[in-house]
């Protein structure tokens, strides 16, 4: 209460006592793998296609992800977090992109002009080579330059590309290292001319202050020697699974809550190119699903392996896999889209597809609603076409299927969890708790260090019974009333003294979720005066 000290007419702003609680988000999807080209193991937020071009680059022969980004926004999907693997390693020459150029670039007529950058003090021993980024003679115009770095630092330079002569891009503080500032990484990630190709055995050096290395040997003839296919990543399972301090893989996800679902296509590209075997993958899903466990508020959709049918595709799923969580599910079969580099279609993991279809229900029905009976758009087919017998083997076991119905579309048609526990059976419930959990407890901040009495009780009671009502008039909650949809319990006696000497404020909160109608039976009998029909 403000005191006053001379007559007026004064203004209070009272607080009204409400504070909402507004729904999060709940279809951010979280892709890891394979591109063209950006910064290795940096989540990067995009929000469209042109985004992830600008960013990672386009399609890639060999490479799932940039198709399964493609169709996650095709489908529906609003934003994306991409994490990339498989980069080239500063100390191995040999690993590359996942078409197995050592640019990650479409392979092209001609030769790309080059140049050797030395090395200070080392008897003319090359640092680094640079490289034009695309083929022909138009590289010979350009020459990189070594100047002082802007930071202090013995390893530190800075790299200016010219053309023609003319100053074009700039690169600071940069280093042989690995790490944030390593040379090759930020050239390739930034640059529209060149590719830096570090030497093996090359990172303890330092490229020579005001070395000037002019580009030659770029060609644009047609005999020229081109890329002759794809070759694999050299990558293990710890690429995919990363590290929580380095921030790397997924596990660098960890940071992000915003994250609701976890998509690896490119697991599934490292077992074609024979990277990892079955047994990796299995390694890869079983982190994905602790992972998300872990920050309980996002499921993993896994891939299954390819040209498994469907006996085979049960059999992985009980006896290899043997996943049992409510935070993951799996869809199958593969499925068919065109490839925009070989020029024909193409088939790919489902994952991506299906975050998109997920996305577009959330936003059309409410995550509510179980992600299912949606078409699939950009499919023109499907590995396998099931019937109905082989769909009632697999829907037991969860295995979400993917069903192509004549003048339908191409449809999912499956949408369980991995969990053995019927309560957390269908993947509407396991999100809607998700999306409830993570709203309530966004939108309750302002509890924390508020005298823990009654007034706060009967706060927190209003403010989340408020929610909840909301909740319940979406259709999200079973029951003809509020008080049969839900309950919220907040008073003495979950707070006892104890409790309140310790510093605890205890909510109870019970929600009736919506169940998917799964099965639909119609019950027809023969009737005297004409058929009846019963549900």
């Amino acid at each position: 209460m403000p005191t006053y000290h001379s007559p007026g007419v004064y203004v209070e702003e009272v607080s009204s006592g409400s504070r909402p609680i507004e729904g999060v988000g709940s279809a951010l999807c979280a892709f890891v793998g394979f591109t063209e080209r950006g910064i290795p193991d940096q989540p990067t937020l995009v929000t469209n296609w042109t985004q992830y071009t600008k960013a990672f680059g386009g399609f890639v022969e060999g490479a799932h992800l940039p198709q399964s980004v493609y169709g996650y926004f095709l489908n529906g999907g609003g934003a994306a977090y991409v994490v990339r693997v498989g980069a080239p390693d500063a100390e191995d020459g040999e690993r590359g992109s996942a078409d197995g150029r050592d640019d990650g670039s479409p392979a092209a007529p001609g030769s790309a002009a080059r140049g050797e950058v030395p090395a200070d003090g080392d008897g003319g021993r090359p640092a680094l080579q640079a490289r034009a980024l695309a083929p022909g003679e138009a590289g010979n115009e350009l020459s990189v330059e070594i100047a002082d770095a802007s930071e202090p630092g013995e390893e530190l330079f800075k790299l200016v590309v010219r053309q023609e002569g003319r100053e074009t891009e700039v690169f600071d503080n940069l280093s042989l290292r690995r790490g944030p500032r390593n040379a090759a990484t930020l050239v390739k990630a930034s640059s529209r001319l060149i590719v830096l190709d570090e030497v093996k055995g090359a990172s303890a050096l330092v490229p020579a202050k005001g070395a000037r290395v002019a580009l030659s040997g770029g060609t644009s003839s047609a005999a020229a020697v081109v890329p002759t296919g794809p070759a694999p990543v050299r990558i293990s399972p710890a690429d995919y699974v990363g590290d929580t301090a380095d921030r790397t893989g997924f596990a660098g996800l960890e940071a992000i809550e915003d994250v609701t679902m976890l998509c690896v296509p490119d697991l599934m590209a490292a077992y074609q190119h024979g990277s990892v075997d079955l047994e990796g993958v299995k390694a890869v899903q079983l982190a994905m699903i602790a992972h998300c466990e872990l920050m309980a508020d996002r499921v993993a959709i896994l891939d299954p392996p390819p040209g498994l049918g469907a006996q085979q595709v049960r059999d992985w799923r009980m006896d290899v896999a043997g996943y049992d969580s409510k935070y993951a599910a799996l869809y199958w079969p593969w499925i068919k889209v065109m490839d925009p580099v070989k020029g024909s279609p193409a088939l790919i993991p489902p994952s991506g597809h299906i975050a998109g279809v997920w996305a577009r229900s959330d936003e059309t029905r409410g995550v509510h609603k179980a992600p299912a009976n949606e078409v699939i758009r950009g499919v023109v087919d499907l590995e396998t076409n099931i019937t109905r017998g082989e769909h009632d083997q697999l829907n037991p076991v969860a295995v979400n299927c993917i069903r192509s119905f004549p003048g339908q579309g191409i449809r999912v048609w499956g949408a369980r969890t991995l969990s053995s526990d019927p309560e957390w059976r269908y993947l509407n419930v396991r999100r809607l708790f998700n999306f409830v959990e993570k709203s309530i407890l966004d939108g309750t901040n302002w509890v924390v260090f508020e005298p823990n009495d009654r007034f706060l009780w009967g706060s927190v009671r209003r403010t989340i019974t408020m929610f909840l009502r909301r909740v319940w008039r979406s259709g999200a909650l079973f029951g003809r009333t509020p008080d049969e949809a839900f309950f919220v319990k907040c008073d003495e006696e979950n707070n006892p003294p104890e409790n309140r000497d310790a510093g605890i404020l205890t909510v109870d909160i019970g929600i009736a979720p919506v169940k998917p109608a799964e099965f639909i039976v119609f019950r027809v009998s023969q009737y005297s005066e004409g058929a009846a029909l019963e549900e």
